[in-house]
């Protein structure tokens, strides 16, 4: 069984600034940019008695599976930035960025990962002629593992837990050392926030998907949570000033790993003991929540939502049936809508204005990134 949470500590009044620069703007310039599909699920809509639910799909972003290079690639042009100044600027290309910084000392990116967050940031060094160094927890799956080295990346394999990998990655030091982390701490902060900022290029592409097919603005927005990064970006889009769409925004955990909403409960950030983190959703697998995105989550997210591995199972399997391929992350949202929809949740829908006429919006965060399991589970190879 899921479970939802409304957050007490939620603050209608919360808001927050646009980015000064926009970071699709960035993104644009980067090899094989396009904008990922906006899907609609009409069946879902009507089993739900929803008024409408579409998907953002972010199984294939810049040639990879999944939406975490956006991220990556923003904040480390942000950190390069602040590392050269202005001599940076300019560029029109990455081959061009790539050879005014091949007259300087070459950088080693280094990165903790369940998987896509390590892939997005090999790419990136890739990219730019930089070494990559990146940190796994045990037991991630042999595919994501070498989906990293296939960008050049080293790849070290802790003995412990994702937050148990940041830890190792964060004490690696030196001149040349770009530590390029989307989980932040006290102290290490300012570099997941530009992680964050990143995504903004998601909703900003949802946002003329939905002018273009002449949709209103969603008035639920259902985020997987992890360490929160991707969630702050979510509030800091739709609890931005001077915006007239303020629609509902709810977080998505594995029940094993819920730490943002356990967190909630107890009114500050708490860590999931170590031996619960073994949900088949590997990019939610956290421990406890980042720093950095913990003020837009206390503040900013309505609700959360703990959902079993076999919900995710069954949301993987139904979006298959309507052509989407989702790995366990990225099928999170629908479960996580599946269980606040369920008989048991009225009062809480009723308490965040969900219902028939409600529109809704689910973020498909990666494609089958382990291709052995989307096979089991969906009964077919990916399509």
């Amino acid at each position: 069984m899921g479970l939802v949470l409304l957050n007490r500590h939620h603050r209608q009044e919360y808001a927050v600034h646009a980015p000064s620069a926009p970071p699709r703007d960035f993104h644009r310039r980067l090899p094989g940019y396009a904008e990922t599909p906006l899907r609609t699920l009409p069946g879902t809509a009507a089993r739900l008695g929803l008024a409408e639910v579409l998907l953002k799909d972010e199984s294939s972003r810049l040639g990879l599976p999944a939406y975490k290079v956006l991220g990556a690639a923003w904040a480390t042009w942000m950190a390069l930035r602040r590392r050269f100044g202005e001599e940076l600027t300019g560029w029109g290309s990455i081959e061009e960025l790539r050879l005014r910084l091949a007259s300087r000392p070459r950088l080693r990116l280094v990165t903790a990962t369940d998987g896509n967050h390590g892939r997005g940031v090999a790419r990136v060094a890739r990219w730019l002629g930089f070494e990559a160094e990146v940190y796994v927890p045990a037991g991630t799956v042999a595919s994501r593992i070498e989906g990293i080295r296939s960008e050049g990346a080293r790849v070290v394999e802790v003995e412990g837990t994702y937050d148990q990998a940041v830890e190792r990655a964060a004490a690696v030091r030196g001149e040349t050392v770009l530590q390029i982390q989307d989980h932040g701490w006290p102290g290490y902060e300012e570099i997941p926030q530009w992680v964050a900022e990143g995504y903004e290029t998601i909703f900003a592409e949802v946002e003329n998907q939905l002018a273009a097919l002449d949709r209103p603005s969603p008035d639920l927005v259902l985020v997987q949570i992890g360490v929160g990064t991707l969630a702050s970006a979510v509030v800091r889009h739709w609890r931005r000033t001077g915006l007239d769409s303020r629609p509902v925004l709810v977080g998505v955990e594995p029940t094993g790993a819920a730490c943002a909403l356990r967190s909630i409960e107890a009114g500050h950030p708490v860590m999931i003991e170590a031996g619960a983190h073994s949900s088949i959703m590997a990019g939610l697998n956290c421990g406890t929540p980042s720093s950095a995105a913990w003020p837009d989550l206390v503040a900013g997210i309505d609700a959360f939502v703990a959902v079993e591995d076999d919900q995710a199972r069954a949301a993987m399997r139904e979006l298959a049936g309507a052509g989407i391929v989702a790995g366990e992350s990225g099928a999170a949202g629908l479960a996580g809508l599946v269980e606040l929809m369920a008989p048991g949740n009225a009062a809480a829908r009723e308490s965040l204005g969900v219902g028939n006429r409600t529109h809704v919006l689910l973020i498909s965060t990666e494609g089958a990134t382990d291709p052995v399991a989307y096979a089991e589970i969906v009964g077919k190879k990916e399509v």
